[in-house]
């Protein structure tokens, strides 16, 4: 499916979901006050006041629904999964409107009406999306919405196109056939034929129902980029390039115009931009002040417990890389005892340490060890969200033998960041860190650090992966 069905469709499922809010909700309000289950010597309240919690709810309902990727068309869930993830959604949306709900000390809603649509919903919605999905699968098997594909060149690009072609059916693409002329005609590639040669695409668009033409050209055959586009397009025929540098650009490459010469951003960060960095910084500033004043009872009790537990300071310094590739020193509970600084940078936190403390042991499990890092943001050494600092050893290492380490420190270090919430933190893969915080990096919006710190919340601050 092109981007433009993937946008309509998306559309399509929010504007669903808000029906089957609605409906959920009137089906609640109906059983509570029209029905002898529950409604029995009860005062009818007003339905515009009991719309209260829905017209507040169903914006955090989306969002939640966002979170937990029920609008990425690029996943499809069964019944369970989907069940399960808008009940997720479901169970923390009611909780927020409750909040809110006596925060503002509104009373006027029914309690009763809540729950029911909290049940209804699930159902519903559950149901919902499972005959979307049935119906949308329907369409693709009777030939809706495909579109039908013919690819120019035969190599590794094209391998790994046709393979992603094959795993995601619900695309839409339907490959009918490759032209190349370094393969012989009848060669198959991935279950798709080789019909002739690209001095053919002339014939083969006039005798063939082609849609789009895909170009998986080799840097040799570039040179015949220009006749084949205009080969298409004077047949009316769609073309999509899939360049053969694509391994050096990120999946949205930014383009640049230099006096009209277009230039690719090979790794496009959107924090250079003057004013969403400084949106970035001020949400920092305000997040950090309120984070310390909320968690300043925890802040004051590991100050003691750490005084009583073990001598040495209460807070441990240590070097990490941050922005530009710059050391700042980074602020942490101390949770291990006192030992000799050139063994400290060198050495990795094991399972059963035995420099760890009780209290520290505690304090790494649940984070608390982390929250000095706050007054690292207020300085500007780090943000709230972005990939995670390291010790300048580990640096150096890394940097020789991981694809693109030093990527991460185009961006502020963050407390939290897309590989923590994905799992990726404590002792884990060091490159699968770093390729979630290059998604971090190259797709940051607002919404994204607010959907990590949300994330960061909702799954806890436990690590099991800690020591």
């Amino acid at each position: 499916m092109n981007s433009s069905n993937q946008k309509s469709l998306i559309q399509f499922k929010l504007i669903l979901d808000v029906l089957m809010s609605f409906i959920s909700f009137g089906l609640a309000y109906y059983i509570r006050f029209y029905t002898e289950l529950i409604s029995r010597g009860i005062q009818i309240l007003d339905p515009i006041e009991t719309l209260i919690p829905l017209i507040v709810g169903v914006p955090i309902l989306l969002v939640f629904y966002n979170l937990y990727e029920l609008y990425n068309p690029k996943r499809h869930f069964g019944m369970y999964e989907s069940f399960t993830r808008i009940t997720r959604a479901m169970t923390y949306t009611i909780l927020i409107v409750v909040a809110l709900l006596f925060v503002f000390k509104i009373q006027d809603f029914s309690r009763w009406t809540l729950v029911l649509f909290y049940g209804i919903n699930i159902v519903i919605t559950t149901i919902e999306r499972m005959v979307m999905n049935r119906i949308f699968l329907n369409l693709l098997e009777q030939g809706k919405f495909i579109k039908t594909c013919l690819v120019l060149g035969d190599n590794v690009m094209t391998d790994r196109l046709l393979k992603s072609l094959k795993a995601n059916p619900s695309w839409g693409y339907q490959v009918i056939g490759i032209l190349d002329d370094n393969s012989s005609r009848g060669k198959l590639n991935n279950g798709v034929v080789v019909i002739g040669k690209l001095a053919d695409l002339k014939v083969k668009l006039s005798e063939l129902p082609v849609d789009i033409v895909m170009i998986a050209f080799s840097g040799k055959e570039y040179d015949r980029l220009g006749d084949v586009i205009c080969t298409c397009e004077q047949a009316g025929v769609k073309t999509q390039i899939v360049p053969y540098y694509y391994q050096y650009v990120p999946a949205r490459p930014y383009m640049d115009d230099l006096d009209g010469l277009p230039v690719i951003d090979t790794r496009h960060v959107p924090l250079d931009n003057f004013l969403k960095s400084m949106g970035k910084r001020i949400f920092d500033i305000v997040f950090s002040l309120v984070a310390i004043a909320l968690s300043s009872p925890i802040l004051l009790l590991s100050y003691i417990m750490i005084k009583l537990t073990s001598p040495g300071p209460v807070v441990f310094k240590q070097e990490r890389i941050g922005l530009d590739r710059k050391p700042f020193m980074m602020y942490k509970f101390r949770s291990m005892v006192i030992q000799d600084d050139k063994e400290e940078v060198v050495r990795w936190t094991t399972k059963n340490d035995p420099r760890k403390t009780p209290w520290g042991n505690f304090m790494r499990k649940t984070s608390i060890d982390e929250l000095p890092q706050f007054f690292n943001v207020l300085k500007g050494d780090m943000s709230v969200v972005g990939p995670r600092p390291e010790r300048p050893y580990f640096v150096e290492q890394f940097k020789e033998t991981i694809p693109k380490y030093m990527i991460k420190h185009q961006v502020r270090p963050g407390i939290t960041g897309w590989a923590q919430i994905n799992g990726w933190r404590g002792d884990t893969s060091i490159e699968k860190r770093i390729e979630h915080d290059l998604h971090y990096i190259e797709n940051w919006k607002m919404s994204l650090d607010v959907k990590i710190v949300i994330l960061t919340v909702i799954k806890g601050f436990v690590n099991r992966n800690a020591y």
